[in-house]
């Protein structure tokens, strides 16, 4: 059984070694990511918990993108659940204008998503900088 693993390992190996290439020479994604590289600004993107005033919070689609277990263990009120890796496969899932408010813990994994989407072209989605850890501490405004 052992020598089936090795052969199937060695054919994952040898498609992914031959498929990346292929993706390290998609030039028009390296532009994108480039161009956006160039000309974003340092807060570009972000949102910070001080910011997120009563309207601001009233006004904004928030999205946890965190694991299922430590959503159901607490969230943004009405914030909708989508896990960092699937934000990119799930974008019709979040509306198209208005402000999206990607959070996880402290930031880092939605900052990954947020990135993914702009590049797609999603410019009204933002990451929380802090996550819901600088929410709970530093947001202008909690819902009772």
């Amino acid at each position: 059984m052992i020598p089936v693993f090795k052969t199937v390992g060695a054919g994952l190996l040898a498609c992914t070694l031959l498929a990346v290439p292929a993706l390290a020479q998609d030039d028009a994604l390296a532009e994108r990511i480039t161009d956006y590289m160039d000309f974003a600004t340092y807060e570009q993107g972000i949102i910070r918990p001080a910011q997120l005033d009563q309207q601001v919070f009233e006004a904004a689609t928030f999205v946890d993108t965190r694991s299922a277990e430590q959503y159901e263990a607490g969230h943004i009120p009405g914030a909708l659940h989508i896990e960092w890796r699937e934000v990119p496969g799930r974008l019709d899932e979040l509306p198209e204008s208005g402000m999206v408010i990607l959070y996880c813990n402290t930031g880092s994994l939605s900052a990954q998503a947020t990135f993914a989407a702009r590049l797609i072209g999603r410019e009204n989605v933002l990451v929380m900088q802090g996550g819901i850890t600088g929410w709970q501490q530093d947001a202008a405004y909690t819902p009772e």
